[in-house]
């Protein structure tokens, strides 16, 4: 005698009752919209993107020839020092961009700085990191002190105000060992890194504000968090009415 067997065959994507073929409508038709809610933003923005500068990127692109080149003004080499402390004061940089433009700072320093002033930055400089080097806390006297004087003697020369936040940096980035000259390698290492650090992709998705936030943060964090809370609403109450209709009861 053979065995009965009960063949049980689903396929969401060949419903063989009416029921499983709403839900596999109903299913598609959210999952649409989650995607192109999620990949349509995302493809509008990089059609709408475009390559924003950053000011301090124009201060650096109007005075670099004149920079690399050794024959920038006073004015000229303050833009450019400008523009190395905004590239860095980022958070993420990478290690060979820092250790070119630190060179690059310190060197613009001492081609700002009279006889006089370089004496005196240099001392402190080498004081400092000195100090730096052996510190256990950064709450230390001697190093804040000497951190707060490289401040007052730099932040003149390079025409910042007491208010930039710039300054705050400004004694971290200064290196005794690179004052002299601009290698060739951190020349390279500058062109390469100022345009990738001062240039993003802008557009009117990112620089709109809504509710305080910018329209791509808001939309991203937020709309598409409630956006997934009324698709998962709308399906069970979808699945509440189907369940009604064809009278089956859980």
């Amino acid at each position: 005698m053979e065995d009965s067997k009960s063949d049980f065959h689903i396929s969401f994507f060949k419903p063989t009752t009416e029921y499983a073929r709403k839900n596999r409508n109903m299913v598609i038709w959210l999952v649409c919209v989650w995607a192109v809610a999620i990949f349509g933003f995302q493809i509008a923005l990089y059609i709408l993107e475009k390559p924003t500068p950053e000011d301090s990127f124009l201060k650096y692109d109007a005075t670099w020839s004149q920079v690399k080149s050794g024959e920038a003004t006073v004015s000229e080499m303050q833009d450019f020092s400008y523009a190395a402390l905004s590239v860095l004061g980022k958070v993420f940089i990478q290690p060979q961009h820092k250790t070119a433009l630190d060179n690059a700072l310190s060197w613009s320093v001492f081609q700002i700085a009279d006889s006089s002033q370089q004496a005196m930055i240099m001392a402190e400089i080498v004081n400092f990191e000195t100090l730096a080097a052996n510190i256990t806390d950064i709450r230390d006297e001697a190093y804040q002190q000497s951190k707060l004087k490289l401040i007052a003697m730099v932040s003149p020369i390079l025409g910042l105000s007491e208010t930039d936040v710039r300054t705050k940096i400004l004694p971290l980035e200064l290196v005794s060992a690179s004052v002299n000259s601009l290698s060739d390698e951190d020349i390279v290492l500058i062109e390469e890194a100022m345009p990738l650090y001062l240039i993003h992709n802008q557009s009117v998705l990112t620089d709109t504000k809504f509710l305080g936030f910018p329209f791509h943060y808001f939309y991203t964090a937020v709309f598409l968090l409630i956006l997934f809370v009324v698709l998962c609403l709308i399906y069970c109450v979808r699945t509440d009415k189907i369940n009604t209709r064809l009278n089956i009861v859980d």
